[in-house]
C-alpha cells in the first residue's frame, strides 16, 4: 500500500500534555468536593471537553444546569492553558521529531488530527509547527472522536485519499475514528486498550518507515 500521509493525534502521541488535562480535571473535582483518579481519567482520553465534564460530574454524582457546566469547562480550560503555556521542546515524546524528519525526507505529508483547541500553543512552544502540512483541531471541527470528521478533513486538506492515510492514536475513540474514515490506524500505547488498531507501537523511538507497510 502506498501511504502518502500520516495524521497524528496530539495528547499522548506527540506530547504528554494529557497529564495537564488530568491535573486540571483533578483540580476541578477537588474544588467540587470529590476525588478524581488517574483510572477515572482514562475515560476522558480522546473525548471532547463538555463530554469529559459530563463524565467527571457523573463520577461525583453531581447534576447542574448548562450555564454552570459551561463555566466549569471554561475554568478547567484556563487552568490547562496556564499549565501548557510553560511547555517546551523537552515535552515532546521520545523519537517523535526524528520520525517527523524521516517522513519529510520521504515526502510523506503530516497532519494533526486533534480535538484540542489549544494545539497551536503546544506546537509552537515545542518548536514543531513547521513540520505540519495541515492542522485540524478543535477550532475546525464540531464532532468529537469517534466521529471521523477530524481525519476526513485532514485528508481533504492534504489532498490525499483516505486509503493513502495512516493515523497515529493513543485513544480507543481515535482508533475507531480512523477506521470509520477508512484509514489505517497505528495505536501508540497499550495493546489491551488499542486492540482494534492495525498495528501497535509503544512509542516512536527507533521507528522506521517500515511501520507504514501494510
Amino acid at each position: 500500500m502506498n501511504i502518502k500521509a500520516c495524521l497524528f493525534d496530539l495528547d499522548g502521541v506527540i506530547v504528554d500534555t494529557a497529564k495537564y488535562h488530568y491535573l486540571a480535571w483533578k483540580r476541578l473535582a477537588s474544588e467540587l468536593g470529590f476525588d478524581f483518579t488517574e483510572k477515572d481519567n482514562e475515560r476522558l482520553k480522546g473525548v471532547s471537553r463538555m463530554a469529559s465534564l459530563e463524565i467527571l460530574l457523573s463520577i461525583g454524582n453531581m447534576e447542574m444546569e448548562e450555564k454552570s457546566k459551561l463555566e466549569l469547562a471554561e475554568k478547567k480550560n484556563q487552568w490547562y492553558v496556564e499549565y501548557i503555556s510553560k511547555v517546551d521542546k523537552s515535552e515532546l515524546l521520545p523519537g517523535v521529531e526524528d520520525f517527523f524528519k524521516l517522513l519529510k525526507e520521504n515526502e510523506i505529508k503530516i497532519a494533526l488530527g486533534s480535538a484540542s483547541k489549544n494545539s497551536m500553543t503546544i506546537l509552537k512552544n515545542t518548536g514543531i509547527v513547521g513540520y505540519f502540512d495541515a492542522i485540524i483541531d478543535g477550532n475546525k471541527v464540531s464532532k468529537a472522536k469517534p466521529d471521523p470528521e477530524v481525519f476526513v478533513l485532514g485528508a481533504k486538506e492534504l489532498g490525499v485519499s483516505s486509503e493513502e492515510c495512516v493515523v497515529f492514536e493513543d485513544a480507543e475513540a481515535g482508533i475507531e475514528a480512523a477506521k470509520s474514515a477508512n484509514m489505517k490506524a497505528i495505536g501508540v500505547g497499550s495493546p489491551e486498550i488499542l486492540n482494534k488498531a492495525d498495528k501497535i507501537i509503544s512509542g516512536f523511538s527507533g521507528i522506521s518507515l517500515d511501520i507504514l507497510n501494510f
